[in-house]
């Protein structure tokens, strides 16, 4: 027996409760249930004095492993049981299989290197060490799984040989006896699946220790997986290579198109020979029927006349086919004609409208997506078109603007005004203060000549009521006060003007001034 088992006998010894049929309290579940807790928790006690690493390692057989038990105080022995064989390790002496690892027995390490893993050892690694006190030695168990390689990977998947676009897709992968369980991996050419993958089922192999894992997967088949290679991959410590089962999808669909709209040739001359293609996207292969003008041509047949001849559809790959109409010479009235294709399979079919074009592919288009507009013998694509709208608009709010700012005196005429009317204040202001006076003399000029006299006051009064004042404003006077030094008479007035209100107040027993 190993020291587990001697831990054990011992602990239920010391229960008399579990075995001793006279014992008042034998009789008892609840107090021997109480019992078993104890011994249980002594047990777990024991064990976590030890301190091993690694807990659990998975070799190949002929690697090697080091496990390291530990325990806090000084020890003088270090036993190690791998399989059913208990070795004695000592430190200094390397030979054997399993040998002594570790900083020495007063550090309380008791590590063991195996060397040579053999298939037989595959279980529980148990370091034996001696107690701290009492007589009872405590120990440490680590888990080893000698690897081993599984079988052949099963696909299972639906016994139909071909699908539909859009149909659900189920199958199922089953890798058996390994030790331990295969990793499955879902690829479709080189590509992992992820979606769909169901968790990975484990179960234990009746009578051994080997395990089977499978999983499932499903898929919504589409078009592209037509002729595609589904391939369930397992991989294991003990294989050098994954293991692989596979199936190729034969998937179904009705005819597709690569473009949308339609279809325009361009570069073709008159009076050479010329070909209409479109590429489409069938299985089983399509058949193509051309309509051009009234004449309905199936492929692979020609006019009467050999003019126009319908080609059989050409397979390029991956379900994929070229379908063509061929021209002998082309005329005007092939450009101005408009031609229909309907391609169909036992699934359903597809319809495409084409038109010839002498003008070059425009650059910044396809022939796939092109919206093309002939105006006087050009050909605008609808970049151009959408350009030259937004340019007359543009055009077109300038000028709104510019009209309507040059109307209101507003933004870059908002000056203009003003101007106007300081030029011809300006005007008045020379005629009266004259081109060498000073600014006060001009100041003061201004203001003299403003102000009515008292013969006059009568008059002045009359005048500006005759112009523009009201009954309540006969005392307002108006001045014009023009800025900036003015000593120069080569220069002109500065571009600053200001407007005074003079309000002229009749004082009793005022003097009348004369000149």
């Amino acid at each position: 027996m190993n020291s587990f088992e001697d831990n054990l006998l011992e602990l239920i010894r010391s229960h008399p409760t579990l075995y001793r049929n006279k014992d008042k309290k034998h009789k008892s579940l609840i107090l021997k249930e109480n019992c078993w807790k104890e011994i249980a928790k002594s047990l777990n006690k024991k064990r976590q004095n030890v301190e091993i690493t690694p807990i659990k390692a998975v070799r190949r057989i002929g690697d090697e492993l080091i496990v390291l038990c530990k325990v806090p105080y000084q020890i003088d022995s270090c036993r190690m049981i791998v399989g059913t064989t208990s070795y004695r390790l000592i430190p200094g002496n390397q030979e054997g299989d399993v040998v002594y690892s570790g900083q020495g027995l007063t550090t309380g390490e008791c590590g063991a290197h195996i060397k040579n893993i053999r298939e037989d050892w595959n279980g529980n690694v148990t370091c034996v060490l001696p107690p701290q006190s009492s007589n009872i030695e405590v120990t440490g168990t680590m888990r080893l799984l000698v690897a081993r390689a599984p079988g052949d990977p099963h696909l299972i998947s639906p016994p139909q040989p071909q699908f539909k676009d859009e149909d659900i897709f189920s199958a199922q992968c089953v890798v058996p006896n390994g030790r331990p369980a295969a990793k499955i991996l879902w690829f479709l050419d080189d590509e992992q699946l992820l979606e769909g993958v169901h968790q990975p089922v484990v179960t234990d192999e009746p009578g051994s220790d080997l395990q089977t894992v499978s999983q499932n997967i499903t898929r919504t088949i589409r078009a592209d997986d037509n002729n595609r290679m589904l391939a369930c991959r397992a991989e294991h410590e003990a294989l050098d290579q994954p293991r692989e089962a596979k199936r190729q999808l034969i998937v179904h669909y009705p005819p597709k198109r690569l473009e949308s709209g339609p279809i325009t040739v361009f570069g073709l001359k008159l009076g050479a020979e010329g070909k209409l293609n479109v590429t489409v996207r069938s299985n089983p292969p399509p058949t193509a029927v051309w309509m051009v003008g009234d004449i309905r041509i199936t492929a692979p047949h020609s006019t009467d006349n050999g003019a126009i001849t319908a080609l059989e559809p050409l397979h390029l790959g991956n379900g994929h086919y070229n379908v063509s109409l061929h021209l002998a010479r082309i005329t005007k009235e092939d450009v101005e004609r408009t031609y229909y294709l309907q391609v169909f399979n036992d699934l359903g079919r597809e319809e495409f409208t084409l038109r010839m074009s002498t003008m070059d592919e425009p650059a910044a288009s396809t022939v796939n997506s092109a919206l093309l507009l002939q105006l006087y013998g050009v050909e605008l694509d609808t970049g151009a078109i959408v350009g030259i709208v937004v340019a007359v608009l543009v055009l077109l709010i300038a000028v709104f603007l510019g009209v309507f700012a040059f109307a209101t005196d507003r933004w870059c005429f908002a000056g203009r005004g003003r101007e106007l009317a300081k030029n011809s204040g300006e005007s008045d202001t020379e005629s009266a203060a004259g081109a060498g006076r000073s600014r006060l003399a001009a100041l003061g000029a201004r203001v003299r000549a403003v102000i009515p006299r008292a013969k006059d006051r009568v008059q002045a009064t009359d005048a500006h009521d005759a112009e523009s004042q009201s009954e309540e404003k006969k005392g307002v006077i108006y001045a014009e006060l023009a800025l900036g030094d003015q000593t120069s008479a080569d220069k002109p007035p500065p571009p600053s003007t200001e407007y005074a209100e003079i309000v002229y107040t009749d004082q009793p027993g005022q003097k009348e001034v004369k000149e």
